[in-house]
């Protein structure tokens, strides 16, 4: 199963000017290719929306007055376009006013909608592209406009089953010992009948108790490789006619356990017998699922001592108090780092896996031993109970009596206490030393 639901993302480049408060972009965030089905026994093609919107990089402009061009000439025979109200056609593309256009960001939605379907007549596998132009009025130079020639969509006409998930909302405030209910509903969208389908539930770890059905077959995974988790996979040999919808026997349930947290629920259908569905991005969700509790992170240094010359070996340990265990399940980040500013006096001689040398500032460190600094990284996820320890070897050169380097835990990609953790309730314990003689 995938790890991650697939999204129209907004990312926003690296500036290249040296004063970032002083540049500005424009950018247009289209849609994915989309499949378009026929009709069903000869009948009208089901018609499909596209949400296409634009939005700038920096938040000190107001951009106002956009103007989005779609040019539609590619499908002709492929499919047919009926314009908004905020569009002006003109031939085979329209002029789309955006009047006031969102920083990145910053509440952004999609601005202008366009209704396709396929055309009368077109075969399967026809294709064509949409493409996109956008200029706005802002920015440093008083007027902003998108990479030329950069965004399109591409729109396929098919047929076949397209089985989609209806939306299910996240769950918030949860407790520790909830049972929640989870919609469920998949719909064949598609113009053939789906004879059959698979319906996989993959539940993180702090999720138990998955609803048992006789059409499921249950496993747990052990967490060696990748966080540990429940998962189910459902046959039906239901037939899901076009437009028909099914739900499963009883109500879905899970359980949130003494240690959940911050947990997801990820749903996946497809259509048996190999059918290829038509539209995979719809066929997937994944549900937030957030449970009030707290997981303690903390840290502890070392004392070491030796003369010059001496190597010694310095642990530095985290651990996890609970109860509540965490995961990154959707970004894959470290969930911490443990960072060692090394004493006065010595020198790191033998670094351990995961650790990364780097200049006091944070900056990137040439060699891999004698660094000032060094950040560790942690796995994606830990556990209630889980510890780590990293052990360094560590050289005497000058005996400092009493010299402490400063050993913390914090977000990754940021210096402790720009991001605290906000489950964690007691920070007190997220700092240690490392002291020599």
């Amino acid at each position: 199963m995938a790890a991650g639901l697939l999204t129209v993302g907004l990312t926003a480049p690296a500036f290249a000017d040296d004063d970032p408060s002083q540049t500005d972009q424009l950018w247009i965030n289209e849609p994915y290719g989309q499949t378009l089905p026929l009709g069903t026994d000869g009948g009208q093609p089901q018609s499909r929306t596209l949400g296409v919107g634009i939005y700038h990089d920096n938040e000190n402009f107001a951009v106002t007055d956009g103007r989005l061009t779609v040019d539609i000439s590619d499908l002709a025979g492929v499919a047919d376009v009926t314009w908004p109200d905020n569009c002006t056609p003109a031939g085979t593309s329209a002029v789309c006013d955006i009047p006031v256009v969102p920083a990145i960001g910053v509440d952004y939605e999609h601005q202008v909608f366009l209704t396709v379907r396929a055309a009368d007549g077109a075969e399967v596998g026809a294709q064509g592209r949409i493409t996109y132009e956008a200029a706005a009025t802002g920015g440093p130079d008083g007027t902003l406009e998108a990479p030329h020639e950069s965004f399109d969509t591409t729109l396929t006409v098919g047929a076949g089953p397209d089985l989609a998930i209806d939306p299910v909302a996240g769950i918030e405030a949860g407790r520790p010992g909830d049972e929640r209910t989870i919609p469920f509903k998949v719909t064949n969208n598609g113009n053939e009948s789906a004879n059959g389908f698979t319906v996989k539930l993959n539940a993180s770890y702090g999720l138990t108790d998955l609803t048992r059905y006789d059409a499921c077959t249950y496993t747990t995974t052990d967490g060696d490789d990748y966080a540990p988790s429940n998962q189910a996979t459902c046959t039906f040999d239901h037939v899901l006619a076009p437009g028909d919808t099914f739900e499963l026997p009883e109500p879905l349930t899970v359980r949130l356990a003494p240690h959940a947290l911050n947990e997801r629920l990820d749903i996946d259908v497809e259509p048996g017998g190999g059918a290829q569905d038509i539209d995979r991005l719809n066929d997937y969700a994944v549900l937030q699922i957030g449970a009030e509790n707290t997981a303690d992170f903390s840290v502890t240094g070392d004392a070491v001592s030796g003369v010059a010359g001496e190597t010694t070996t310095a642990e530095l340990t985290f651990k996890n108090n609970g109860p509540a265990w965490f995961g990154n399940l959707g970004s894959g980040d470290p969930v911490a780092e443990v960072r060692l500013v090394v004493p006065e006096g010595v020198t790191i001689t033998g670094v351990p896996s995961g650790c990364y040398p780097r200049t006091l500032d944070g900056r990137y460190y040439p060699q891999q031993t004698g660094a000032p600094r060094y950040d560790c990284d942690l796995r994606y996820w830990v556990l209630e109970d889980s510890r780590r320890t990293f052990a360094f070897s560590v050289r005497v050169d000058t005996v400092v009596p009493g010299a402490t380097g400063a050993v913390s835990v914090h977000p990754p990609f940021g210096e402790f206490g720009d991001h605290p953790f906000d489950f964690d309730p007691d920070l007190t314990n997220n700092t240690a030393v490392l002291a020599v003689n």
